[in-house]
């Protein structure tokens, strides 16, 4: 099924728009590993989420567009097949991703529906490090000493929402915490003000690649990466000589300043999540229509 056709040039400058767009973040991450090197905010989101570089940089049309001329490296790939002179996504694969599909749609309404949480602070990884043997970014000092976390903690309290950070957090942390987050309780909790609930659009619009469009791919990986960026500003480490700018968020100016920055984020992540669930929706359609 092609909605529509591009020429060999149109889908040609729409794939180099991409690979100029995605190789700076490859790039760095790929001088950073061949040195033996890390960075907390940059290299996270290839660690954390299990999708390459090459992966990222590929560059997909979406379901339902037609890609005219010499396509053959698209047929190589797989999910492709021809239709007539065109090559597009193949939709006979897309059944089997229905229940992924309805589970992540219920995930991205429900959490556009429900009132943000503004006074987390980002505490999750402060709840990391919380009286624990060792640092998850050991080569990283911490900013505040252990009794400043734990004053912190304890006069701001925890309330994380999302299963993927409350994970991590320690078994002295775990009991604090304000909710219990779990997979199955995941549709329930998840709400706009979370950075992880945001940063995860990147990991959803991988699930139904090469059926969403490449570009939309990008935009929840840089979303993501801004997410990252304040999660890292917010947190207890010290990493100034990565140009990374502390948030305090022990004091009460710099939780104030923290939910400034997050109604920023929160507002670029309405429209990257509103522009990931119609994608997914229209997905839903082609399968309810077959």
């Amino acid at each position: 099924m092609t909605g529509h056709v591009l020429t060999q040039a149109q889908w040609r400058a729409r794939q180099q728009v991409h690979w100029d767009r995605a190789d700076p973040w490859i790039v760095g991450r790929a001088a950073r590993r061949a040195a033996g090197q890390r960075h907390p905010v940059d290299d996270f989101l290839f660690e954390y989420y299990p999708y390459s570089m090459a992966k990222l940089r590929r560059w997909h049309p979406g379901l339902g567009v037609g890609l005219l001329g010499d396509a053959q490296q698209f047929l190589e790939l797989g999910h492709y097949r021809r239709d007539g002179d065109a090559v597009t996504v193949d939709a006979n694969a897309l059944p089997r991703h229905r229940a992924r599909l309805e589970l992540v749609n219920r995930i991205l309404i429900g959490t556009a529906e429900r009132a943000p949480m503004t006074n987390c602070f980002a505490l999750h990884e402060w709840a990391m490090v919380y009286r624990a043997p060792e640092l998850r970014h050991e080569q990283y000092p911490l900013r505040v000493s252990e009794q400043e976390l734990e004053a912190t903690i304890s006069q701001v309290g925890l309330r994380c929402t999302h299963i993927d950070a409350y994970r991590f957090f320690t078994d002295a942390a775990v009991p604090l915490n304000a909710l219990v987050p779990t997979r199955e309780r995941q549709e329930e909790l998840e709400q706009p003000g979370c950075l992880h609930a945001s940063m995860d659009l990147y990991k959803y619009a991988m699930w139904f690649s090469p059926f969403i469009a490449s570009e939309l791919v990008a935009d929840c990986f840089a979303l993501a990466r801004q997410g990252r960026a304040l999660d890292m500003r917010a947190s207890p480490y010290d990493l100034q000589e990565l140009g990374v700018e502390p948030i305090q968020v022990q004091t009460s100016q710099g939780r104030a300043l923290y939910a400034a920055e997050q109604q920023r984020f929160m507002a670029s992540a309405a429209i990257v999540r509103g522009n990931l669930q119609r994608q997914i929706a229209e997905l839903l359609a082609v399968l309810d229509a077959a």
